[in-house]
């Protein structure tokens, strides 16, 4: 008798990272983690991004032991800086101006685990993405159109963001959006999910 796959949870409400999960066409929950975002003194941005995605799944698979938990984080790295969600529009402008002209790394981490089984494995896929040199007006035309206050450093680059950009450098092309889905899938096979799997 075959077993059925454990039940997915995705640890996190951000609406493009359901998007994304919902290409690889398995079921899935969601379910907000409880976990405080703050930066620890002196934290690397990718050792954030990794550390934050461990600790969100972590904090719905102990409510959930059964399931498999992703979890996932973003971090914009400017010069060894993070630079998170901007929250309102103000600092989306100051994000953007900061940005122009340079290169920044995002720093996208992914985490699947599963507490029955004692698995847990993350992975980080870093972006390289250049920044025009924008001017102020076309940072306004575009924080007004998108209003991606809710996207690390206000990049929305499926959207009018891609139109602030010069080159983008990754070997996981959605880590950019918010949830790496190579290294995702790597991760899910590892804790008995394959997303290929004849049903």
């Amino acid at each position: 008798m075959l077993q059925s796959p454990p039940a997915l949870i995705l640890a996190s409400t951000s609406r493009y990272r359901r998007e994304l999960l919902e290409r690889l066409r398995i079921a899935f929950t969601v379910q907000s983690p409880e976990v405080d975002e703050t930066p620890l003194p002196g934290e690397a941005p990718a050792a954030m991004a990794v550390r934050l995605a461990l600790a969100k799944a972590r904090a719905v698979a102990a409510l959930h032991p059964e399931a498999v938990v992703i979890g996932s984080d973003q971090v914009a790295d400017l010069d060894g800086q993070p630079i998170g969600k901007p929250g309102t529009h103000e600092r989306a402008v100051a994000q953007l101006q900061a940005m122009r002209g340079k290169q920044i790394v995002f720093q996208t981490a992914v985490a699947v685990v599963c507490q029955s089984r004692g698995f847990a494995g993350q992975d980080l896929a870093p972006v390289v993405v250049r920044f025009r040199d924008l001017t102020d007006a076309e940072i306004e035309t575009y924080l007004r159109a998108e209003q991606p206050y809710d996207c690390a450093g206000s990049a929305k680059s499926e959207g009018l963001g891609i139109s602030l950009l010069s080159a983008i450098e990754s070997d996981d092309p959605t880590a950019l959006i918010g949830l790496p889905l190579i290294r995702t899938c790597a991760l899910l096979r590892e804790a008995g999910i394959n997303p290929l799997a004849s049903t």
